[in-house]
């Protein structure tokens, strides 16, 4: 339960900063991060470059500006790109990567979304005077589905790549979801990228920003296209400082959100009428089906919003999805599961 009261299942972005990111946020020594000499904002990306085990870094304002800058400096206006059709890139980020790179978009549709390296390497585009040129393959990890792509799929689709003389950018907003799965330190996913996006106020719980990370050549370009978009931002550090916690203190607490979404799943799998997706519960997800009628299902977000208990309604295909984090514990569940259960 959050500091308001609610209990909110809607998405981990819900996450709220702990005592010691407000604290070093009132504390924070700052300068001026577009003249460089912001301490915590410099702090941030150094530390950054090496957890991700990348030349360098660069703070951000969101995950979605992070992953259009893996695109801006991997590709030229009029080349394409491959991403899954699900792909965050794709389906939630405006037509982005059309509008600011200029570049067209493979979507190809993968089996549970995982990536399928023989479908990428088919649609790698010939040297063919009437085809766009392919440039990059965009991967993510862990999946908005829930699942976590195993590393012998980054590893093909890595060496594919080079292979083809492509660059990979990996959307790695919960890479860290992925990496407590793996039960792997996240540089063994980011060895087989060429530029990553880690958000730092999903399950990290910072309260704003994401980390691009890559080659200090590339970063040095995204840089530059961050203050074409606007994100060249002043007094940074206030946000850097907790955004540094975040990534150093926050993915070793991730098993609990895990381990939360496990018992989750085995308290909803308990109302007869729910029907859990159990292969889809690797990280801090739970996706689950009711056999209701749908004026009833409809009102159901609005029926528990009414208990302080916040989701968000079904995706098209009939899906429900709620999520943990750090403001949810197990009696949170608990009562939430206990409210469903009564209403359906």
């Amino acid at each position: 339960m959050n500091e308001s009261g609610f209990i909110d299942f809607r998405s981990d972005t819900v996450s709220r900063p702990t005592a010691e990111m407000r604290r070093a946020m009132f504390e924070a020594e700052v300068g001026d991060d577009v003249y460089g000499d912001d301490p915590p904002t410099n702090e941030l990306e150094r530390v950054a470059a090496e957890i991700l085990g990348k030349e360098a870094a660069l703070f951000v304002a969101s995950g979605t500006m992070a992953n259009q800058l893996g695109v801006l400096v991997s590709t030229q206006r009029g080349q394409e790109i491959i991403l899954g059709s699900k792909a965050h890139i794709f389906a939630h980020e405006v037509g982005a990567a059309a509008v600011l790179s200029g570049v067209s978009m493979k979507t190809l549709d993968f089996a549970g979304d995982l990536p399928d390296p023989s479908k990428i390497e088919a649609a790698i585009r010939a040297e063919d005077i009437h085809e766009p040129e392919t440039s990059l393959i965009c991967l993510e990890n862990a999946l908005s589905n829930g699942r976590v792509v195993p590393l012998s799929i980054m590893q093909e689709v890595y060496q594919l790549a080079k292979c083809r003389h492509l660059a990979v950018h990996l959307d790695g907003a919960r890479i860290f979801n992925a990496a407590s799965f793996l039960a792997v330190d996240v540089k063994e996913i980011t060895q087989y990228t060429d530029t990553v996006n880690v958000c730092l106020s999903k399950g990290l719980c910072a309260p704003v920003g994401s980390i691009f990370a890559g080659p200090a050549n590339l970063v040095k370009k995204a840089r530059k296209w961050r203050k074409l978009l606007g994100g060249g931002m002043r007094q940074t550090g206030i946000l850097a400082a907790p955004a540094l916690l975040a990534l150093q203190d926050m993915p070793q607490r991730l098993p609990e959100d895990h381990a939360n979404a496990a018992y989750l799943a085995d308290k909803l799998s308990e109302i007869g009428t729910v029907s859990v997706l159990a292969e889809r519960r690797d990280i801090n997800m739970v996706f689950f089906r009711i056999a209701r009628e749908a004026e009833l299902l409809n009102q159901l977000p609005d029926l528990l919003a009414a208990d302080k208990i916040l989701i968000n309604g079904p995706e098209s295909t009939g899906e429900w999805r709620w999520v943990t984090h750090k403001d949810i514990d197990r009696s949170d569940i608990d009562l939430a599961v206990r409210k469903l259960s009564q209403l359906i």
